[in-house]
């Protein structure tokens, strides 16, 4: 009996909950192709949450680790090709390390060895598909994003401090938007920055991450102050329109 590696990779939000090839889809399909050609999963790797365009760990311990040498294992299985990368040279610069290893890559929905000395022409056309599959969506969502912030919506990216994310919404939340008021009417009065941190760290007051002020963080802050006047863009290249969310200032 062979032994190998299940990899199972979820690449939105979306998969990671109640998505028809979650984890749960994808790990029972490589339990079943296992059991059926005497295989032996003598480890689960995981990479949860992580999009296209971002490292896959799990996967990168499986190429780079001696750890999965012993006990050794002669292929790394999983559901569909695309689980590992829809980005064509992401999938065979994975494809490359593990042969390097003299590890196969199965992919259970795509038995591309059937097809003989056709099977690498297929595979690569798959992987072309599915990088293509990507970036039409990644395209989609940019104009979605791009739409709603024309009309002034929260369009995502980092949440400016003073406000959080609540259902797609910019929400102020108070307790950082009291600490954005103090800082403007500071500057307002005429106080250096290194005056305004010392005064914040003097009154209790820290950044969201529960550290003190500095002079790039003021600098942001007041760098947002069409937001907090209620204005919106997304980027920075994005053109200023009438916000949806309330202003602070």
């Amino acid at each position: 009996m062979k032994n190998v590696i299940g990899y199972i990779r979820v690449s939105t939000d979306g998969q990671c909950g109640e998505d028809k090839f979650g984890m749960d889809v994808q790990r029972a399909k490589i339990e079943e192709y296992c059991a059926a050609n005497e295989m032996n999963v003598i480890k689960w790797v995981y990479d949860e949450g992580e999009s296209g365009a971002k490292e896959r760990p799990g996967m990168d311990e499986i190429c780079y680790s001696d750890d999965y040498g012993n006990p050794p294992f002669e292929a790394v299985v999983v559901a569909k090709s695309d689980r590992v990368a829809r980005d064509i040279n992401v999938y065979f610069y994975y494809k490359m390390l593990l042969k390097k290893k003299d590890v196969k890559l199965i992919s259970v929905t795509e038995n591309f060895e059937q097809f003989g000395e056709y099977a690498s022409f297929l595979e690569a056309f798959t992987a072309c598909v599915a990088e293509m599959e990507r970036r039409n969506i990644s395209m989609r969502m940019s104009g979605g994003r791009q739409q709603k912030a024309k009309l002034g919506g929260y369009a995502g990216g980092r949440v400016p401090y003073g406000y959080e994310a609540m259902n797609g919404k910019l929400v102020i939340n108070e307790s950082e938007a009291e600490n954005v008021r103090r800082i403007f009417s500071m500057v307002n009065d005429g106080y250096s920055y290194r005056s305004i941190i010392q005064t914040l760290k003097d009154e209790g007051a820290v950044t969201r991450k529960g550290k003190d002020f500095v002079v790039s963080t003021i600098q942001s802050i007041i760098g947002n102050e069409n937001l907090y006047r209620g204005m919106y863009r997304y980027g920075k290249d994005g053109e200023w329109v009438k916000g949806q969310q309330e202003a602070i200032l």
